[in-house]
């Protein structure tokens, strides 16, 4: 009599628990989707671009008007435009008093004078922490004309002087007078600025 065994069976069974034994499977990390121990293209971070603020300078829009200021709160430079008069100015006496504003860089501040026939003019300005001011005397003939640029002054820093010693005192060369202005401008830098008409 033939015995059968049944090799088969007993082969897929001990196959059936090795597949289930303890051995655990590998987990996913869900930040890197590959399996362990590979490499692929989507485990790659990607971070997204971010712009990159410039830096702004703070200077006034183009004919911006400066802050008047009472010429008492400019007291630090009242004995400086006294001191430019009597070097710059010698013989003249003040034109009114000094006047005087906040500037930002940019910004212009208007003084409005009467340019009388025959007489002489400087104007004397200084500025703390203005860097650069510049002073221009204008005639304005009419509201609704253009101003028309008399005289400026040809110095750098922030002490500025139209008229001076050097080059002479700006004379009306008409037989009449007229509204005018003087223009103080703060060309570059920003902080207080005076200035101080002077006639003869």
């Amino acid at each position: 009599m033939m015995r059968v065994f049944h090799v088969l069976p007993l082969s897929l069974a001990a196959l059936g628990a090795l597949a289930c034994s303890s051995t655990p499977e590998p987990t996913i990390d869900p930040n890197n989707p590959c399996p362990p121990g590979q490499w692929c293209a989507s485990a790659v971070p990607t971070t997204p671009a971010t712009a990159v603020p410039t830096p702004t300078t703070t200077t006034a829009p183009a004919g911006s008007v400066a802050t008047p200021i009472p010429p008492v709160a400019a007291v630090a430079a009242t004995p400086i435009l006294q001191g430019m008069g009597t070097t710059e100015a010698p013989g003249m006496k003040p034109d009114g008093g000094p006047f005087a504003g906040q500037f930002q860089e940019g910004q212009s501040l208007e003084q409005q004078i009467n340019i009388s026939p025959g007489k002489c003019y400087t104007v004397v300005g200084i500025g703390l922490g203005v860097q650069e001011l510049d002073i221009q005397l204008v005639s304005q003939p009419a509201p609704a004309l253009p101003p028309v640029v008399l005289a400026q002054d040809s110095t750098t820093g922030a002490a500025a002087t139209l008229g001076g010693k050097a080059s002479g005192c700006w004379k009306n060369p008409l037989p009449i007078g007229g509204p005018g202005k003087v223009i103080l401008k703060a060309t570059k830098g920003a902080g207080i600025a005076a200035a101080q008409v002077f006639i003869k």
